[in-house]
């Protein structure tokens, strides 16, 4: 069994290929354009790439975008910025199929989300709403969601 990829630092990375809906391939295949492991970017512009992916339909790539200012960010926007990771993946799953891991993270999210107000002009409590609501749309039975309401805004 190969060793996993990782860092000088030991890091585990993840260099398999993915396809749009970040589903990882077989080693060798050709993915989309991957998000770089040290992506640090100021909180303006990872709101509008992440945004741009999401419009995109591509809601995984924007959690990984997300993730990383919740990374890197500091420590008192780290609730802020992982629940909009958090609100990424719960679209994700949907994409994916996957409704009950889509509910189980848009609920972690709404409660992220619900904390407090947010600054660079992020709609917490828009995407807090949105996140509750289509939980609650899954959970009533919801069998399509069509991608156009899998496209939420960020800022307000």
């Amino acid at each position: 069994m190969a060793g996993r990829d990782r860092d000088d630092t030991g890091r585990a990375r993840n260099a398999r290929p993915r396809d749009e809906l970040g589903r990882p391939l077989p080693p060798g295949s050709e993915g989309v354009e991957r998000i770089p492991d040290d992506l640090d970017l100021p909180p303006d512009e990872t709101l509008r790439y992440a945004q741009e992916l999401i419009d995109r339909g591509r809601a995984f790539h924007a959690h990984e975008v997300l993730e990383a200012a919740w990374k890197n960010g500091p420590d008192e926007e780290r609730v802020l910025w992982q629940g909009l990771a958090q609100l990424a993946v719960g679209v994700t799953h949907i994409q994916r199929g996957n409704p009950k891991g889509a509910i189980t993270l848009l609920r972690r999210a709404a409660l992220r989300l619900s904390q407090e107000p947010a600054p660079y002009g992020i709609d917490s409590p828009g995407l807090a709403a949105y996140a509750e609501q289509l939980a609650d749309r899954l959970e009533s039975g919801a069998a399509d969601v069509p991608e156009d309401d899998l496209r939420p805004r960020l800022r307000g």
